[in-house]
């Protein structure tokens, strides 16, 4: 029997990179780097969907084949970032320019050992600044005019306030039934 929750959806977006209101990187002791992730995989992806999304409710993408995560990340302006403490994967923000000069952070999150210590905010203030300036990668892709999100009340508890402290004005709110859903993270079992 399946039971149904209440959701609510927040969509959020920049319209300049003037609007970009960047955290305090966190402390130096931490040794946090943003990589970006070169060379697209669908391993690492998964992993990092599965281990930052498992608490969140994330479920979309668990049914994908290895073929449609590769294809998914080549896409020309799909970009992953990768926050690391001493080495060890925090956290990540996947970047997805569209048409028109739109970016939207398709995700976004960190590990659960990893949140409450400033990386969140950090990590999202530089993923953004990278949304901004997508088109110097990619030099076919429109300059960015917009950079947006989506959060949702699945998310961590202090997703839609960082958002909303780096910058991210709501445009749209929804409020809608969902089917409940867990899952099992990185492994199954877990």
């Amino acid at each position: 029997m399946s039971s149904s929750i209440s959701v609510t959806t927040w969509w959020l977006e920049q319209i300049s990179p003037d609007d970009l209101k960047a955290s305090a990187e966190p402390d130096p002791a931490t040794a946090v780097r943003i990589v970006r992730a070169g060379v697209p995989s669908a391993e690492f992806s998964r992993f990092l969907y599965t281990a930052v999304g498992a608490d969140c409710s994330w479920t979309d993408r668990l049914g994908w084949t290895y073929a449609r995560w590769q294809e998914h990340l080549a896409r020309p302006g799909t970009e992953t970032w990768v926050a690391y403490e001493h080495g060890t994967p925090a956290g990540y923000i996947e970047l997805d320019a569209q048409d028109e000069g739109q970016a939207e952070i398709g995700y976004f999150g960190l590990l659960p050992a990893f949140r409450g210590r400033g990386i969140g905010g950090h990590l999202l203030s530089y993923g953004t600044a990278r949304a901004w300036d997508l088109a110097g990668r990619w030099p076919l892709r429109a300059p960015t005019k917009r950079v947006w999100v989506h959060t949702c009340s699945l998310d961590g508890p202090h997703a839609l306030a960082n958002y909303r402290r780096r910058g991210f004005r709501i445009f749209d709110t929804k409020v809608g039934d969902e089917e409940s859903r867990t899952t099992d993270g990185p492994w199954p079992g877990a």
